[in-house]
């Protein structure tokens, strides 16, 4: 629903103003005029306080799955757009969505095409979207295009969740660990000082390594959070605004043992899969190319994508920019040149995503299970080495006891 403010005159002629909420401008004019008002000026509420608040993605990516399968399917049982539109508006769970629906349904009464005015809203619909609903719109198979869609991104976003979740993992466990090497050095640790003092004897290393790490910690903790803070906010500069370290960043994510190789293969079944989902859908090859590039979100392939783009320009092949980069494996490139030459570009890069898809579901898989034991024996040895350092000097003195 949407706020709109409202001055008019009420039946006895006397001015009335205020706000109302509904679905679209003409929904809130037919409720004004139910109220015994004669609107003369209706605007949309800019108020913070009639405001619907989002944090993150305009619409989450289920909603918009959901979305694309529920309007192929009204399409393909012949419902028109208009009242298509008009349906979907009304029961997605999505209060952005719902709102753009509305204001687009209005578009498509004045006779603007679906296309044209779902692109007037981009936080909610992709670039991706609104270039392939316009090769659908050319073509008369919006249903199949919807539909592939849905799958484009259903794919996409399992595959994104899998690689976050494979990210995730390690970064919470050594968080985790952080902060329990913290409380032993900060807490623990001052707890045994003092008795090691009285002791008189000589401490081991290791435990005048840990208590003087200890007395550094707690003596000068803000000195090390003030150097992480900064650290982690020059990191975030620098990567919004320097393209070069922008391009490194991602340069050496793609080269870590592992790691590197997960993040490879999703960034190619991502760009195959864009692309054969635009290709199939008679976009023209250059404009698809410039999709993917927007939306690619890796410097180093929308660097191969530009020199692909300029290949093609000069009457060369697709596949030539992409077996020089050393980001794509020869079954890309031999892929990509048989598809060129077979005339099944849109096939082969389906392949080649599938496959890419499956490998990195296979590696994360056992990325787990073999991250959970070596972050388990990272813990203890952490705290084994605290522990060791407490313990020795007191077996120490029993000892002389």
């Amino acid at each position: 629903m949407t706020t709109f403010k409202y001055i008019g005159r009420s039946k006895k002629g006397e001015q009335a103003k205020g706000t109302v909420e509904a679905d679209s401008k003409s929904a809130a004019i037919k409720k004004i005029k139910e109220m015994g008002i004669s609107p003369r000026e209706i605007t949309e509420s800019n108020s913070i306080l009639h405001m619907d608040l989002n944090f993150g993605a305009a619409v989450k990516m289920e909603h918009f799955v959901i979305f694309c399968r529920q309007f192929a399917t009204l399409i393909r049982a012949g419902v028109s757009i208009v009242e298509s539109v008009h349906i979907l508006a009304k029961q997605t769970e999505s209060k952005m969505l719902k709102k753009s629906l509305f204001a687009i349904e209005e578009d498509l009464r004045a006779g603007i095409s679906f296309s044209t005015a779902a692109s007037k809203f981009p936080k909610v619909f992709p670039t991706l979207f609104i270039n392939m609903m316009k090769a659908g719109e050319v073509t008369g198979n919006m249903d199949e295009t919807l539909e592939r869609l849905a799958s484009s991104y259903e794919k996409t976003f399992k595959l994104k969740k899998k690689i976050q979740s494979a990210m995730m993992y390690p970064i919470v466990l050594i968080i985790l660990i952080l902060f329990v090497g913290a409380f032993m050095l900060l807490w623990l640790v001052p707890q045994f000082t003092q008795n090691f003092e009285s002791f008189g004897a000589e401490l081991p290393t290791i435990t005048v390594i840990v208590l003087k790490f200890s007395d550094a910690l707690k003596d000068y903790w803000w000195i090390f959070l003030s150097v992480i803070i900064a650290v982690v906010g020059i990191f975030i500069f620098l990567f919004k605004n320097n393209k070069q370290f922008h391009y490194s960043v991602y340069y050496v994510l793609l080269k870590l043992p592992v790691f590197g190789a997960v993040l490879q293969k999703s960034a190619i079944a991502r760009m195959t899969r864009t692309l054969s989902s635009l290709f199939s859908s008679s976009v023209p090859i250059l404009n698809a190319l410039t999709i993917v590039e927007k939306i690619s979100g890796n410097p180093i392939i929308e660097e191969v994508i530009r020199d692909s783009k300029k290949s093609l320009e000069a009457g060369s092949s697709l596949a030539d920019p992409l077996e020089k980069s050393w980001v794509f494996p020869p079954l890309v490139t031999q892929m990509v040149s048989i598809g060129e030459t077979t005339g099944s570009l849109d096939y082969m890069l389906e392949k080649i995503a599938e496959f890419y898809e499956d490998d990195v579901d296979r590696t994360v898989d056992s990325l787990k299970s073999l991250i959970e034991p070596l972050m388990i024996l990272l813990l203890a040895g952490i705290v084994g080495f605290i522990v060791a350092a407490i313990m020795m000097p007191m077996f120490s003195l029993y000892d002389q006891i």
